[in-house]
């Protein structure tokens, strides 16, 4: 399986990290995606974490841009598009800087793991 984050639970197998017992991804698939749509930061949060995730189950990324990305919606439907592929379920995307809602930002912030960073 193709897969698109790292750095979570231990379970290292050459180049991949085993997010839950359900989900596997691939770091050099990460880092490539990462760099091309300029991102500086990729946390999942939410369910994805908790060990009732489930195939049927879709995940959630708090993603951090670059300052110099300036992306349209175009331009976040084809991230949110490839990030599906990658991970061969629905994704949802919480953009860090449009995080408004102190109570919902502080929940994510301290419940994220986070998977990429420049």
């Amino acid at each position: 399986m193709h897969g698109l984050f790292a750095v979570f639970l231990a379970c290292r197998v050459e180049g991949t990290r085993r997010v839950n017992s359900t989900l596997l991804l691939d770091e050099a698939v990460l880092r490539r995606f990462c760099r091309k749509w300029r991102i500086c930061e990729l946390s999942p949060f939410g369910l994805v974490l908790h060990d009732d995730f489930s195939l049927q189950n879709d995940v959630d990324f708090l993603v951090g841009f670059e300052p110099e990305a300036t992306w349209d919606l175009f331009d976040l439907i084809a991230v949110k598009a490839e990030m599906e592929s990658f991970c061969c379920r629905r994704v949802h995307l919480v953009e860090k800087e449009a995080l408004q809602n102190p109570w919902r930002r502080k929940t994510i912030l301290e419940t994220r793991t986070l998977s990429y960073t420049t």
